[in-house]
This record gives C-alpha cells, structure tokens and sequence, in this order.
C-alpha cells in the first residue's frame, strides 16, 4: 500500500471528481492521502473531505505565497484547527523568494508561528521552500534550538548540501513525480542516498503529473509512478518502498494512528 503524503483534493482539476479521483488511487493502492490546504478559505472544505472520507487526512496551514493575505493569522487560530481528530499536520507553510508574491518578513514570521504550534501540539510542519534554502535552514536551525518539532521538507527539489542539512536536523523528505523529469537529475541522484526512514512520497495533485501522465492534471493514483520510479533508482523492489514510505508516514503523521487501507 502507497500514501500520497501531499495533495489537493479541493484544487480545480480534482474537486470537479474528488469521489472518482480517490477510486482511482484507491484501485491503484493508495491507501492513505494527506489533504494540504494553502489558505484559511481552504480549511473547512479540506476538513469536509477528511471528515467523509475514512482514509485521507486534514493539513491546515498558509502557503507564503498566501501570506500578505493572513498577516492577522495568529498561533491560537491554527490551535483551534489542530484541536479536530482529522487535522494531522501544519501547512503548508515556508518560505518562497522565487517569486515572491508575499513580504519576506511576513512569510518568515507566519513560518515560525507554525512551527510554534508544531511545538505545542506535536504535528508534523509540512514545508514549501523554493529559491530560499539559506533563510529556511536558518529559521530551522533557529527554531529547533528552542525546542523540537517534527517538520519534513515537501516536494523537495533543492541542492545536495540542502538535503543533508535537513536530514541532519531531523526532518523528512519527500519526493514528488519531479524526480521522473528528464531534467531532474541532480535530484535523481539525491534520492538515492535519502535514508530510508526518512523518505515520503506525494503527488502535489493537481500539479506535477509525472512520467508518462505529463500535460495532465496529476492525481494521487500517480504516486504509483513516482514510487516505481523511485524504487528503481534505489534499486529497490516497489512492494519494498511501498511499506518503507507507508510507515514513515504512520511514524511521522502519529496522530492518524494507522492509515486505512481501502477495500
């Protein structure tokens, strides 16, 4: 059994057949998905869907693309999220200076309030970074100093030197459909020497679709692809990745107790 560790089920280009999407993946063997909000508009219709279906999972947070738009946000509103049985994780949240469509210092300051409420409660930070490795690792570094959170690194596609910083630090890594692009071989290379345990697969459906489902909206029924693929450059049999990745997921997201697989 797979688990697609990050999608979006509410986004255009899966909500229109949310139910025929997760048969999809459903027959496919994904077991397990991890719904990801990007806005506090998103939250209730991402709670909805957990709380309908047995097998995906809530994550509540602010995109720092979305930060200029929730510079009100405080700890206590994610708290009251991460009070409801569903909700397993922070996020996504981070920093992104590519193309900055939010104030550096409002992305970094809506960062550390969510790795605050990481601390309080226990959930996991679900992390987008892009063109910003240097802050990133430094509000990590920064953050952990104060006191540990479990956080992993999402759709990771950064350098080397970055990857084993992180791990370093404790976190997790996991791989999108990315990993499959012909011009992703700096990151084909990376994922071989990501330590098991501390290795997650994900889709980001809608975006993302790996090889051979390129120009199409991704769904998390393409987690298979990204695990055989993956697999292969490890030199690893798919069933094998397939449990390794499922209990990294159990162990890191420990609020969802067992990931439900559906007949």
């Amino acid at each position: 059994m797979l688990v697609d560790s990050h999608c979006h089920l509410n986004y255009k280009g899966v909500a229109e057949r949310q139910a025929e999407v997760l048969a999809n993946a459903r027959a496919a063997g994904v077991g397990g998905f991890l719904n990801i909000s990007t806005r506090q508009s998103e939250w209730a219709d991402v709670l909805a869907t957990a709380e309908r279906e047995p097998d995906v999972w809530a994550c509540v947070g602010i995109h720092p693309h979305e930060a200029d738009q929730h510079a009100g946000l405080t700890a206590d509103d994610l708290l009251a999220q991460a009070a409801h049985p569903r909700v397993i994780a922070l996020g996504e949240t981070g920093l992104d200076y590519h193309y900055d469509h939010s104030d550096r210092a409002l992305q970094q300051a809506l960062f550390r309030t969510h790795i605050a409420v990481a601390r309080n409660t226990g959930l996991p930070v679900v992390i987008h970074t892009r063109d910003a490795e240097e802050d990133t690792l430094a509000i990590l570094q920064e953050e952990l100093g104060q006191g540990a959170f479990p956080a992993l690194i999402h759709c990771f596609t950064g350098t080397a030197a970055f990857g084993r910083a992180v791990l370093d630090l404790g976190l997790t890594i996991s791989i999108s459909g990315i990993v499959t692009f012909k011009n992703a071989r700096d990151l084909q290379e990376f994922v071989t020497t990501i330590p098991a345990d501390r290795l997650l697969l994900e889709t980001d459906s809608p975006f993302l679709a790996p090889v051979p489902h390129r120009g199409k909206p991704c769904e998390p029924a393409f987690v298979r692809d990204t695990a055989r693929f993956v697999a292969a450059l490890r030199g690893e049999q798919p069933e094998h990745l397939a449990d390794i990745t499922t209990g990294n997921f159990r162990a890191l997201f420990s609020k969802a107790a067992t990931v439900q697989a559906t007949p």
